[in-house]
């Protein structure tokens, strides 16, 4: 059975820094990319950042220079390093397995296999 399970989350001030965890079994996570979408208040999904099988690192335009993604494949652990938060950070981050490594599809939510359960990040003063 596959399982993603995100912690990490937390309540910081604008500008602070959290780091995300997503504790990934159930299938050879060395041979998967992975990523991270969030959800905000009343707002759809949107893809921050992936990490391909290889390490090459992909990030939206409103987290790049903020956000870092990284894997830890011996502790089948992918993490996403949150820096300088913002209000509008605020969101419950989901990390997510693809169907693929298709770099075309990575970062697209209808492309993710398996979702996580979510961990909230709230950002305020």
């Amino acid at each position: 059975e596959v399982q993603l399970v995100e912690s990490g989350g937390g309540l910081v001030q604008p500008g602070g820094s959290l780091r995300l965890s997503c504790a990934g079994s159930g299938f050879y996570f060395s041979n998967t990319a992975m990523s991270w979408f969030r959800q905000a208040p009343g707002k759809g999904l949107e893809w921050v950042s992936s990490i391909s099988r290889y390490g090459g690192k992909y990030y939206a335009d409103s987290v790049k220079g903020r956000f870092t993604i990284s894997r830890d494949s011996a502790k089948n652990t992918v993490y996403l390093q949150l820096n300088s938060l913002e209000t509008e950070d605020t969101a419950m981050y989901y990390c997510a397995k693809p169907k693929s490594d298709d770099l075309a599809t990575i970062r697209e939510t209808d492309s993710m296999e398996y979702w996580g359960e979510g961990t909230l990040v709230t950002i305020s003063s």
